[in-house]
């Protein structure tokens, strides 16, 4: 009869079956550790960084838009900014971006120091979420006048036009129904308006302008985990654990609309367009002015096109210009030339009917395209005295001082050729054939000519030299 340790002996495993149990153990191990590597990347969160730095116009509201749209399958959506303020239009472009994203917005105004003034508290009022760094500030969103914007100064005036109260309305209405979307206080929103209010990081979350202070974006993105918020009418909970920032930086595109957009390079642009047409029509062939032209003034359209333009002041401008150069071809006395130097300059004043400082043309170009024109317009002139002064000349006298040569001799008459055609011609003194002769005096068809000893002592001089 078998003992029960006989038993147990006959069931221990074999050898073979303890290496595969090694062996899948070892598989299973590996397996886990794949998936502990694996699964924080795959639930990581998607954020894409945008930028909104310095005065904003419409190559900011070009880049905004192209950043939003491509980050539709973003789990956030950051933008850092640092902001003087700048054209109504473009931030009311960049407004209706944030508020049709499918991704929740959240701007960070950053770094230390940085501000988000005029435009810029429109936008992070706008914002899904706001928050700033601290020592930043936000405020002073009163609409800019345009004397102000070219003088520095506001209107002496302490009664509002009716336009200015209705931009400034406007501009109320805008800002509070962007507080009451997003849940911000509407108070400091209506001041900032219509005192030009401006308030610290700290006091902005005290008094519930923004939703968060944060050092740095990672710590910002920590707070804002979890979070739930309402965007574009859907409510989403804001993933930003574990974050994969994208950083979208301008590109060349923006960089070159940031440049031919600045009001200052536009008119130059247009100036430039115009004077390389009207020196390739004035000299046909030459090429170079032409394709210059050319293509400085299809850039300039395109950047007006796309800047708050007062189109009465560029007609202006180019009828300054007309006047300008007419004066070469009219016998005016300057009266064009200074109607066209004064047309300029107030079209160059005006041409910009921006809100905003930072979009007006620099007062230095104006002045120094002013006196261009002047120095223009007095060379022209110069060039019509000395025109007037000069006397007509027409039928025989013209010939007076031609010079041609002896066809035979001449004995007091003879013929010679002068300019292409044979003349009957008489000389006080006998003159060989074949000689260089001069005309003195016009007597009807007949010219009285002389001899040009001066060429006759250049050929001596020069066969002499020869030998």
């Amino acid at each position: 009869m078998p003992t029960p340790h006989s038993k147990m002996a006959s069931v221990t495993p074999s050898p073979d079956l303890n290496k595969a149990l090694v062996y899948l153990s070892n598989y299973l191990l590996a397996i886990l550790l794949c998936l502990i590597c694996i699964v924080p990347q795959a639930y990581s969160a998607k954020i894409v960084q945008l930028q909104i730095t310095g005065p904003i116009g419409p190559a900011t509201a070009d880049y905004i838009q192209r950043g939003i749209a491509n980050a539709q399958n973003a789990d956030l959506i950051l933008i850092l900014m640092d902001t003087p303020g700048g054209l109504d239009a473009a931030t009311r472009s960049i407004i209706q971006q944030f508020l049709t994203s499918k991704v929740p917005i959240l701007t960070y105004v950053s770094p230390n120091g940085a501000r988000a003034a005029s435009a810029g508290t429109y936008l992070l009022y706008a914002s899904t979420l706001a928050a700033m760094a601290p020592g930043t500030q936000l405020g002073a969103a009163s609409p800019v006048s345009l004397s102000a914007g070219m003088s520095g100064s506001q209107s002496t005036s302490n009664t509002p036009t009716t336009m200015e109260k209705k931009i400034k309305n406007d501009a109320i209405a805008t800002i509070r129904s962007l507080a009451q979307l997003r849940g911000r206080n509407p108070v400091f929103a209506q001041r900032a308006v219509e005192e030009g209010l401006s308030i610290t990081a700290a006091e902005a979350l005290k008094t519930g302008v923004i939703n968060y202070i944060a050092n740095d974006k990672l710590s910002l993105l920590q707070q804002v985990n979890g979070v739930l918020v309402v965007q574009n009418n859907q409510k989403v909970i804001i993933n930003s654990a574990s974050p994969q920032i994208e950083e979208v930086n301008p590109g060349l595109r923006t960089e070159f609309l940031s440049i031919i957009t600045n009001p200052t390079v536009a008119y130059l642009l247009i100036l430039l367009g115009i004077y390389g047409i009207f020196f390739e029509l004035l000299n046909p062939g030459f090429v170079l002015p032409g394709v210059i032209g050319a293509v400085a003034m299809l850039l300039a359209l395109y950047a007006l096109q796309l800047l708050p333009v007062n189109y009465a002041g560029l007609a202006l401008i180019v009828l300054g210009i007309m006047f300008i150069i007419a004066e070469g071809f009219t016998p005016s006395f300057g009266i064009l030339g200074l109607g066209g130097t004064i047309s300029f300059i107030l079209g160059s004043v005006i041409l910009m009917s921006g809100d905003s400082p930072y979009y007006a043309i620099a007062w230095s170009v104006i002045w120094a395209m002013a006196v261009v024109n002047i120095l223009i317009f007095i060379i022209l002139l110069g060039m019509v005295f000395k025109t007037r002064k000069q006397t007509v000349k027409n039928g025989l006298i013209m010939l007076v001082g031609a010079y041609g040569r002896t066809l035979g001799e001449v004995n007091l008459q003879g013929q010679a050729i002068i300019r292409g055609e044979i003349w009957s011609v008489r000389s006080q003194l006998p003159i060989a054939a074949d000689r260089r002769i001069k005309v003195i005096v016009t007597d009807g068809l007949l010219l009285e000519v002389e001899e040009d000893f001066n060429a006759e002592i250049l050929n001596t001089a020069l066969i002499n030299q020869g030998e």
